[in-house]
């Protein structure tokens, strides 16, 4: 297997810290993301090594692991089990001849990486894969479906409505490949879900902000409100003062399969100050001012 420069492909030195890799990968994933990148192969295999080697520097212990033994570095636990041993044979006696460190690593290829007879009989998982798939507020408003690009195989996964951001799901199977026919590996999807100008989502609640103007705010009304249902119809009271909010009950964000029920929406009314006024309304805005003194 050739090996892979995990720092290298990362873009980041020996040294990184834990949100130098994050800061980094998340940068490069938007760049070279198959979705981005149709039919394009080599940003397929690219994003391909770009998941493994996050999986790996991302976790302490793999890390721990990578650093030590390199491409072995899934094997790491065999390797320091055979390095204890190296000095005994299988009576238990110890060995006379000496391993210098390229003999032992020759050694511990034939057990383990090369497919020799004793590596032929032990089975190894693959690795675990992990993925950031961004989506916005709308999409995971409704049940829907959508098509990634994982190891070149197109999968169709359904991402139910509610899911959270920062939510993680295990698509089985989907990560590197066994070794001597273990079993794969899994592929673990992040959420990654970010709010729109018009609708931020807190829990199962939405925000939203809303203009009117002066003489509704004062005298009533109801305004055509955009939700991510689709357009309603909200009653504004009579002397709605700037900033002041309200819920309508039911129009917030569906909870996460759990079918038909919601949380709530809450409106924030900004009223809008009358401006270029004519002579004429001046005057009126004037006597109003008398009236209320």
């Amino acid at each position: 297997m050739e090996f892979i420069d995990y720092y290298k492909v990362l873009g980041v030195d020996r040294n990184a810290s834990e949100d130098d890799i994050k800061k980094s990968y998340r940068k490069l994933a938007r760049k070279i993301h198959p979705d981005l990148n149709p039919n394009d192969k080599l940003a397929n295999k690219k994003f391909q090594e770009l998941n493994e080697a996050n999986n790996v520097l991302s976790n302490p212990e793999k890390r721990k692991k990578y650093d030590q033994y390199g491409k072995n570095w899934e094997h790491g636990a065999e390797h320091e089990q055979a390095r204890t041993h190296r000095t005994s044979d299988t009576s238990g006696q110890p060995f006379s001849g000496n391993f210098s460190e390229g003999d032992f690593s020759d050694f511990f290829e034939s057990m383990f990486g090369n497919g020799g007879s004793a590596g032929s009989q032990v089975k190894f998982r693959g690795q675990d894969y992990n993925s950031e798939l961004q989506l916005s507020i709308k999409e995971v408003y409704t049940t829907h479906q959508k098509t990634l690009t994982v190891n070149g195989k197109s999968i169709r996964i359904t991402i139910p409505a509610g899911v959270e951001n920062g939510q993680v799901i295990k698509l089985k199977g989907y990560g590197g490949k066994g070794v001597n026919g273990g079993p794969d590996g899994d592929l673990f999807i992040t959420f990654s879900i970010a709010n729109t100008q018009d609708f931020k989502r807190m829990g199962n609640d939405i925000y939203s902000t809303v203009t009117i103007d002066l003489f509704t705010a004062v005298l009533g009304g109801e305004i055509i409100l955009d939700t991510l249902d689709g357009k309603i119809k909200l009653k504004v009271a009579p002397e709605t003062q700037n900033g002041a909010k309200v819920r309508v009950k039911g129009k917030g964000f569906p909870l996460y399969k759990k079918e038909g029920q919601f949380g709530d929406l809450y409106v924030n009314f900004i009223v809008k100050t009358p401006t270029n006024l004519n002579e004429k309304q001046k005057e009126l805005f004037t006597e109003l001012a008398k009236l209320s003194k």
